[in-house]
């Protein structure tokens, strides 16, 4: 296949390699740097390098967006007039759902697939072999592609968006656990205890994570009152210890706000919720929506 690259940092670079060495031609890369770097990365590609896009676009089969997701609306709509009727343009930026979506809604108005691809975990830790997730027309070519250079993807039912949507939420819970291990850790460690805490917490490894999850929440509904002081103590313990627990005071806000409302509505004659995972999330949801 003929590709264009949108950006050549970290992801660019990463899989221009590595469907160069499939044997696929990268014919331009478009890059506002240009620096001895960049230069250079783009002779190992055996590719132009453009300061725009423009009619270079044309030659491509695939034009692969890795910029920054705040401008990747904008330069998937400068690229729309350039682009070939059976060329594919795939996002793989993490733009927001919305930008993902209205880019999608410019492509198809002048009858291009838009596939918006979504890298599901860390570029500097596996290459070429981060698993994507794809929605949008042209998935089906860009599996393809992923696949000639190493990439697990698999396309998902949905439209562009959902993919990106999907690695956010995947962010929340990594990010969130990244965090929270910062937090445990450098406290564990100030206090000499953070050998002792691996062993108290390999209880956790022996369940699979979603298990995991859905039992935090059907719980969460019957003890969020008393983990909320729970939560408090822990927090006291880091100040005492002369820490800045930043992440445990988000925590400590959410159990706040369930026993704020299991209060409520236990003074009005008890709350019931069923005692499963549906029922519990949406009366949870009800708590998150915004006011």
């Amino acid at each position: 296949m003929k590709i264009a690259l949108l950006g050549c940092g970290e992801v660019g670079s990463c899989y221009g390699q590595a469907w160069t060495a499939a044997g696929h031609h990268i014919i331009g890369i478009c890059e506002l740097r240009d620096d001895e770097a960049m230069r250079a990365r783009a002779t190992s590609l055996n590719a132009a390098l453009h300061a725009e896009p423009g009619p270079w676009l044309a030659e491509a089969d695939i034009v692969v967006s890795a910029v920054y997701g705040h401008s990747a609306s904008a330069v998937a709509q400068a690229c729309f007039p350039f682009l070939r009727v059976d060329a594919v343009y795939a996002d793989f930026t993490t733009a927001s759902a919305a930008d993902m979506q209205a880019a999608a809604g410019a492509a198809r108005a002048r009858g291009l697939a838009f596939t918006d691809v979504a890298i599901m975990g860390a570029i500097a830790l596996l290459a070429e072999r981060t698993p994507l997730l794809c929605a949008g027309q042209g998935a089906d070519q860009v599996i393809a592609l992923a696949a000639s250079g190493g990439a697990p993807a698999r396309a998902i039912d949905g439209a562009p968006g959902d993919a990106v949507r999907l690695k956010l939420l995947r962010s929340i819970m990594t990010k969130g656990m990244e965090s929270l291990a910062v937090e445990c850790l450098v406290a564990a460690n100030a206090m000499g205890l953070r050998a002792s805490l691996y062993e108290v917490l390999s209880d956790i490894d022996r369940t699979p994570l979603t298990t995991f999850m859905d039992a935090f929440v059907r719980s969460h509904v019957d003890h969020a009152g008393r983990r909320h002081a729970e939560v408090r103590e822990a927090r006291d313990q880091l100040h005492e210890a002369g820490l800045e627990p930043l992440v445990l005071d988000g925590v400590e806000r959410l159990f706040a706000r369930t026993a704020r409302h299991l209060e409520a509505a236990r003074a009005q004659g008890g709350v019931e919720v069923e005692d499963t995972v549906p029922a519990r999330l949406a009366w949870l949801e009800q708590l998150a929506r915004q006011r």
